[in-house]
């Protein structure tokens, strides 16, 4: 007869010491620059800070990153939902090859896709010359680099949820005379919504702080087409190191404000999907 002790040990030993080189790597790595960020940001004094957060060129870089990130963001979240869908559901000849094209931006450095882009969607490109209207330069250019670099995030966030929905449940719901969108909203989307939020904050978040990608075809203009990234390394090449920090707090507290929203909404759906069970 065996004797089970109360504490069952761990599954991986040496936690204390797996523990502490996990907190050390996670200091070094993140949070000790993110601190020095910060602490290099306070050289501005608060009228420094004020005359550059409510500059012209800043508020319009601003609004622009914030633009170009959030419709990149809401059209790749419904694109990447079917590609995602296509791509585990259904067996095609190509597929695998779709799949593995997905993970390009990945692979992909993003100035030689920001290069590709520009070549392609310029006036004088083989894309660029079929429309009448001007696709590089522009924040359509922009939106455009942010949706070849953000698609993976939505996809590959949405395919494991996907596999893991079984399809008894939806033809239940079908037998049961459920039309395709009932059978969407009540029995697809309750599954997939927290992975399809996830998604859509990592593209979001992707979106505000590419800079490769977006460099070449965005030109760099001036109240037109400059992002907050190129305004970082504007301000870097006129030697205002502590203005440039400024600007990357800025963006570390949208993505931050960003991040506690989103869970903040997975929370609030998690439970009440948890009363409606009930």
């Amino acid at each position: 007869m065996f004797i089970c002790s109360k504490k069952s040990g761990s599954t991986i030993p040496g936690f204390g010491l797996t523990l502490g080189y996990t907190l050390t790597f996670l200091s070094v790595i993140v949070l000790i620059p993110l601190c020095c960020l910060l602490l290099y940001s306070t050289k501005l004094s608060l009228a420094e800070w004020e005359k550059l957060i409510t500059s012209r060129q800043f508020l319009a870089a601003l609004s622009l990153s914030l633009m170009t990130a959030l419709i990149s963001a809401i059209l790749n979240s419904f694109i990447g939902l079917l590609l995602a869908w296509v791509l585990v559901r259904y067996r095609f000849p190509g597929r695998k090859l779709i799949d593995t094209c997905i993970d390009m931006p990945f692979a992909l450095p993003t100035a030689v896709a920001g290069i590709a882009l520009t070549a392609i969607y310029a006036k004088n490109g083989p894309i660029g010359q079929l429309f009448s209207i001007k696709i590089a330069y522009t924040p359509i250019g922009i939106t455009l680099a942010l949706l070849f670099v953000t698609l993976p995030f939505v996809v590959r966030t949405l395919q494991p949820v996907i596999k893991d929905l079984p399809k008894e449940v939806e033809e239940a719901a079908k037998i049961l005379g459920a039309t395709p969108v009932q059978t969407f909203i009540s029995v697809i989307l309750p599954a997939i919504f927290p992975a399809w939020i996830t998604g859509f904050t990592m593209a979001f978040s992707r979106a505000i702080g590419e800079y490769g990608s977006v460099v070449f075809i965005a030109g760099n203009i001036p109240f037109k087409t400059e992002i907050l990234p190129l305004l970082i390394v504007a301000k870097l090449d006129q030697y205002a190191y502590a203005a440039a920090a400024a600007i990357g707090v800025c963006m570390l507290l949208i993505a931050f404000l960003l991040l506690f929203l989103m869970n903040m909404i997975q929370r609030w759906f998690n439970r009440a999907v948890v009363k409606q069970v009930k």
